[in-house]
């Protein structure tokens, strides 16, 4: 959209790329930058040609957290602070959770390509996403409670699943900003790379669920792993995986997995993303969301 002044988005050969483009800011998140991000979600979404969303930032930093502007910047009686037109449990959503839960609800798998510092809210929209690589000078930080507030964007429920509660509470308890090498320990990404080999990275790990995998397939995968994270049973998982084997069991793109199997030639598969019965919505919308 050419109306889209925070982000950047190009789409080629079935990998999207979307880019915080705020870089004489170290792309400091802002609430249009938040709208933003929810309208790109949406565009990748609603298109069949994209398989995969690869998400960096421009210029030495992914995202060097909220775009500071005094000490009123977290005050919600500030004059003139736009304020999402949403509300939740009666209070305005949070600008962290407008950006950040777009990208939960995708059917594409996401990667964060994480150049630089990925600060507050810049490490916190991470995390809705499925795999995080960092380059060598990566720097993260859940520093909300050296700023006095706490963190956002749904972190409280995603961080402790992606990490672990203790790792998540000495992150979250000290906000200190660490390295990558700090981060790939806490399992907070998948791993380490040189600065200059990070995109290439990123880019031939989509290339590779780009070219050899179902889209509705992957999609499917996406919102059953995502979503029984929070189950109570087992017995969750079995009812949700049994719907949907029985219903892609039985489409095209499954004879077509066997057939390329046997024929030892790759995949020509074809169907669409889209819902699966018995599979849960996720993440659902609450009652209170207004």
């Amino acid at each position: 959209m050419s109306d889209w002044t925070q982000v950047r988005y190009d789409v080629a050969d079935g990998v999207a790329t979307l880019t915080l483009h705020r870089p004489e800011r170290l792309n400091a998140f802002t609430a249009d930058m938040a709208r933003e991000l929810g309208e790109v979600c949406a565009v990748a979404d609603a298109d069949d040609a994209v398989r995969v969303l690869v998400v960096t930032g421009a210029g030495r930093a992914f995202c060097a957290g909220a775009d500071l502007l005094g000490g009123s910047t977290f005050d919600p009686g500030r004059p003139g602070l736009p304020v999402p037109t949403e509300t939740i449990g009666g209070v305005p959503r949070d600008w962290g959770g407008v950006a950040a839960l777009p990208f939960a609800a995708l059917h594409k798998p996401v990667i964060a390509a994480v150049n630089g510092p990925a600060v507050g809210i810049g490490a916190t929209m991470t995390l809705p996403m499925d795999v995080r690589i960092a380059g060598e000078s990566a720097r993260f930080g859940f520093v909300f409670t050296r700023r006095g507030i706490v963190q956002e964007a749904a972190s409280s429920w995603f961080l402790p699943r992606v990490v672990g509660i203790s790792q998540a509470m000495e992150w979250v308890a000290t906000g200190r900003v660490f390295d990558a090498a700090e981060a790939l320990r806490g399992r907070l990404v998948s791993r380490v790379v040189p600065d200059d080999d990070l995109l290439p990275t990123a880019y031939a790990l989509a290339r590779e669920i780009a070219d050899n995998t179902s889209a509705v397939a992957v999609g499917v995968a996406r919102k059953l792993l995502w979503s029984m994270l929070g189950a109570a049973s087992p017995w969750d998982a079995h009812r949700a995986e049994s719907a949907a084997l029985r219903e892609l069991g039985a489409g095209e793109d499954a004879a077509e997995g066997v057939r390329s199997f046997l024929a030892k030639r790759p995949p020509d598969f074809r169907a669409p993303v889209g819902e699966v019965a018995g599979v849960p919505r996720w993440p659902a919308p609450p009652d209170d969301l207004r």
